[in-house]
């Protein structure tokens, strides 16, 4: 869209202030503007090389290096060279002048980056074979975007100023469509964006300097998992908004030892509000908050840092300023902090309280028996024994029974075994015995350092056991978690998959994923899984785990404790992805359908408008001239515009007859009659409009019969055939034979004609395709995609291959009967004697 008049512009300017500027190679097309460009600037004349039985132009290296320019202009760098040339591309022959120090200007198009060929052909549906390597391109120290809207290239090519008259209207209709146009402009937009942080990246770096800032507006917004965290994100994608380009990075800053305030649940649906925002979300973890945020802002080349007002109360700040303070204090010039207000400010951190560890009913009344009966039963067997071993002794074995039941019970049973113990050392076992009273002080100080000791060590012996319990749980949980993430990023796991497995994970009876459609909506289940019948609503299920505002977990069966809220928590995340991703499939898939369906309804007008409009010309100028009464037609000029009307009849009724069927396949409504058939009973009746001599069939009456519906098959190999026909060479007959492989019959036409690349032996048969050596009158590219259609809906297949010695074979291969083996009747049994 002007690259080449753009260039040819900066050359006027750059010759007009005395730069030594030259033309090297630059092709107008015929373009007047364009031409008008070239007066003015001095050419060096192109090397003409022989190829084919043409006669080609191309740039010449070798004049351009003697001529020695200050800066030469190279049009078309992804360029393929006819061979022959110095260089396979002409990428490679500015390569060469830039080596010997001549600056180039040259040009070259989005869709001919090498990296985006498989983008643009999505986009397009045409596979750029002329590409350069993106490194190339980003090596120019001047990158120019030349853009235009596309309405405005449109009618450009309207009024005629970029392709002929006669081309207009196919450039329009195909690969110029507005759709096309916008999403290669976006693609060339973000291209050249990216350009502009590469060099400001490269510009700091080496500058040494951190206070640049991009032209775009990048906010990291700083999450802590609190009920605040929605504000925030939606408060920092208004500021995005106000400029173009802006990006949302919202980060979560967790300690390495894992201890956080952080909800999962209220993370999970911060992630998903971010993200269905068009931001993105990160995790990173850091011992020192406000310093991994600052880290992680200037990592992105951040512009604004928004965070929350502090939940702290007013005696909280004794503490320490606080994250947000800490951050804006720290930021420096190059970064705006924002400290948004919210419903939660000051009124506490709201930490979550630490959840006991159950340890179950058994292990509990253990724990209690042998805190309360362990030193009484210790007393009585030391008093039984007489005693007298000293305080040190009976301090000991007190300890050893409060240890045991720290690890039995935990904390508060080995409490009680201290305090008992205590009590009972001092009745019994200091002086004087049986009284509550010490007279000799380092007795009291016994007493009171055995419970302060036992204390202590049921604190550290209980905590010990508290977490290798909640070590345990947490080691299945990350393996049931990894296990589920690895299946959904597989993509092997399907929605009521990933439900059932909730139910077994949960021992649930039943689980519904429900949605609505507004935030007051009704509910509708998405999908369900369980031996129950799934909820209608959130309020009637026993557990429920939203998902944003639109979407939540529904379980029926049993109330959960809240340490498996979080396990549930991460599943129903997965449940929205995995339901996400089935529309987005099914999205996808349906788009592809309308974009095949357009693609053939624009091959369709382009054949009625050719293919149907030819023969109707030819039998409608014979018509006029039998009609003609000013004109005697001799008996042989009547016979030959007779023999032209049936023939464009023919072509027409062939024609019409594969759009026909065309039209059924792509609807569906093609329904093969299977019987048993010998192909050497049908492929003869598809022989019969080939001319004499243009086939030789070699079809054994001893091969295998084959389950086909007969009609099909005749139509399939009748399309194959005159395809071949028409391909081969005058004189040389093309070959149909078949024979049994394994447990399928193969059935081959080959030909002598050009054959086909390796590439184009599959697309030969899409619809509307037709290759370059296609001669005239050979349809509209419908015989093979029909012939493929009918027969894999057989339950065949057709595939094209090369001939031996030159030309294409097509095999079509077809199931085989399975044989039958006759039945012997039994013998009666011989009458007795």
């Amino acid at each position: 869209m002007g690259k080449t008049y753009a260039m040819l512009a900066e050359a006027h300017r750059r010759v007009e202030r005395g730069t030594d500027c030259v033309v090297a190679f630059v092709e107008h097309h015929g373009r007047p503007r364009t031409e008008a460009l070239l007066h003015g600037l001095e050419q060096v004349p192109r090397r003409e090389i022989a190829y084919r039985g043409g006669v080609f132009t191309e740039m010449d290296v070798d004049a351009v290096l003697a001529r020695r320019p200050a800066v030469a202009l190279v049009d078309e760098l992804p360029h393929t060279n006819i061979p022959g040339s110095r260089h396979p591309k002409r990428w490679q022959d500015v390569e060469e002048l830039l080596t010997a120090g001549i600056d180039v200007i040259s040009t070259a198009n989005i869709q001919h980056l090498e990296s985006l060929g498989d983008i643009v052909e999505s986009i397009t549906g045409v596979r750029q074979k002329e590409t350069v390597p993106d490194e190339v391109v980003r090596r120019a120290d001047q990158i120019e975007l030349v853009d235009m809207s596309p309405e405005a290239l449109r009618r450009r090519m309207a009024h005629g100023n970029i392709y002929r008259p006669d081309k207009v209207d196919a450039a329009l209709s195909r690969y110029f469509r507005p759709g096309n146009l916008t999403a290669l402009r976006e693609l060339a937009l973000l291209w050249v964006a990216d350009r502009v942080d590469a060099y400001l990246n490269r510009y700091r770096s080496e500058q040494e300097v951190s206070a640049i800032r991009g032209s775009r507006e990048r906010i990291v917004v700083g999450l802590t998992g609190g009920p605040e965290g929605q504000t925030l994100i939606r408060r920092s994608v208004r500021l995005a908004e106000k400029g173009a380009g802006g990006q949302v990075l919202a980060v979560y800053v967790s300690r390495s030892d894992g201890l956080a305030s952080a909800s999962p649940k209220e993370l999970a649906v911060q992630r998903s509000l971010v993200e269905s925002l068009g931001g993105t979300f990160h995790h990173v973890k850091g011992e020192d908050i406000p310093s991994a945020l600052l880290e992680f802002a200037r990592g992105v080349d951040a512009t604004q840092i928004v965070l929350g007002a502090s939940r702290r109360r007013s005696w909280q700040y004794v503490l320490g300023p606080g994250v947000s303070a800490t951050v804006a204090h720290e930021s420096g010039p190059d970064l705006d902090v924002h400290i948004v207000t919210h419903d939660a400010a000051g009124r506490g951190r709201g930490l979550p309280r630490r959840q006991r560890t159950r340890l179950g009913g058994p292990r509990l009344a253990a724990g209690w028996l042998v805190g309360v009966a362990g030193p009484l039963l210790l007393t009585l067997g030391l008093a039984s024994t007489g005693g007298g071993a000293g305080p040190a002794y009976e301090t000991q074995l007190f300890m050893a029974v409060t240890v045991a039941a720290a690890l039995l019970g935990g904390m508060w049973p080995a409490l009680t075994s201290a305090a008992v113990g205590s009590l009972l050392l001092n009745r019994y076992f200091t002086s004087p015995v049986h009284t509550w009273t010490f007279t000799d002080p380092g007795n009291a100080f016994t007493v009171l350092v055995f419970f302060a000791v036992a204390a202590a060590v049921a604190s550290v012996v209980g905590l010990a056991a508290r977490r290798t319990r909640q070590a345990a749980r947490l080691r299945a949980e990350s393996e049931t978690l990894s296990l589920l993430a690895g299946s959904v990023l597989r993509g092997d796991t399907s929605l009521e998959a990933l439900l059932e497995r909730v139910r077994e994970t949960f021992a649930m009876e039943s689980v519904a994923l429900l949605e609505r459609a507004g935030d007051a909506g009704p509910w509708t289940c998405a999908s369900g899984a369980g031996t129950a019948r799934p909820v209608a609503r959130p309020e009637d299920a026993d557990v429920d785990m939203p998902v944003g505002d639109r979407l939540t977990l529904a379980l029926t069966g049993r109330v959960l404790p809240a340490e498996d809220r979080r396990v549930l928590g991460a599943f129903a995340a997965q449940a929205a992805v995995v339901l996400e991703r089935r529309r987005l499939v099914g999205e996808a898939a349906e788009a592809r359908r309308l974009a095949e369906g357009n693609r053939i309804r624009t091959a369709l007008l382009a054949a009625v408008s050719h293919d149907l409009r030819t023969p109707l010309a030819g039998i409608k100028a014979a018509v006029t001239s039998l009609r003609a009464g000013d004109v005697e037609w001799s008996r042989e000029d009547r016979a030959e515009l007779l023999a032209g009307i049936e023939e464009g009849t023919d072509r027409l009724d062939h024609l019409v007859g594969n759009l026909l069927d065309m039209s059924r396949l792509q609807t569906g409504t093609v329904r093969p009659v299977l019987r048993e058939t010998g192909l050497d009973e049908v492929v003869p009746t598809a022989l019969g409009g080939v001319p004499e001599g243009g086939v030789v069939s070699d079809i054994p009456e001893t091969l295998p019969m084959v389950t086909v519906d007969r009609g099909l098959l005749e139509r399939a190999v009748a399309n194959i055939v005159g395809n071949a026909v028409r391909h081969a060479p005058s004189g040389t007959p093309v070959l149909v034979s078949a024979g049994a492989v394994g447990d399928r019959v193969e059935l081959r036409v080959a030909d002598r004609g050009p054959g086909l690349p390796d590439e184009a032996k599959d697309a030969v048969f899409d619809p509307f395709r037709r290759y370059g050596g296609a001669p005239p009158g050979a349809g509209a590219g419908l015989g093979l995609a029909v012939a493929r259609g009918f027969v894999e809906a057989m339950g065949g297949t057709v595939t094209a291959e090369d001939t031996p010695g030159g030309g294409l074979t097509v095999v079509i291969a077809l199931p085989r009967t399975p044989d039958r083996r006759p039945v012997r009747p039994e013998r009666p049994a011989a009458p007795a004697a």
